[in-house]
């Protein structure tokens, strides 16, 4: 069983930056695609972004590109997820999932972390 724990979320102003970061609990990470969402109030879940397990391929969701950047750390089991430029719509609980090997961001995964709150307001 793969568990995964994000943390980084909180309150920033439009036009700042957060890093969310996405731990798992085993050290077979490398194995595992991984890939953040998220979900805003009475909104659908929407797809973030995503990174195959070595990290040589990197998908965004068009309301992304350009402003954040997702990266991985096999060594230390942690995915990130770099948010900058953040804009209000950016707000809702961001969840990080892992599948085997590869992802687009339409792909099932198959395990999901609690998730983490941001907020941008002013």
């Amino acid at each position: 069983q793969l568990q995964l724990v994000e943390s980084g979320g909180g309150l920033v102003q439009p036009g700042g930056s957060l890093r969310l970061s996405c731990a798992a609990s085993r050290s077979t990470l490398d194995y595992f695609a991984i890939g953040w969402f998220r979900q805003a109030p009475g909104k659908e879940r929407e797809g973030v972004s995503c990174i195959t397990s070595r990290g040589a391929s990197t998908i965004y969701g068009d309301s992304v590109k350009g402003r954040f950047t997702i990266t991985r750390d096999n060594a230390k089991n942690t995915v990130y997820l770099q948010m900058n430029a953040l804009k209000p719509e950016d707000t809702g609980v961001y969840y990080c999932a892992a599948r085997p090997m590869s992802c687009t961001l339409p792909s099932v995964f198959n395990y999901w972390g609690q998730g983490t709150q941001v907020t941008v307001s002013s």
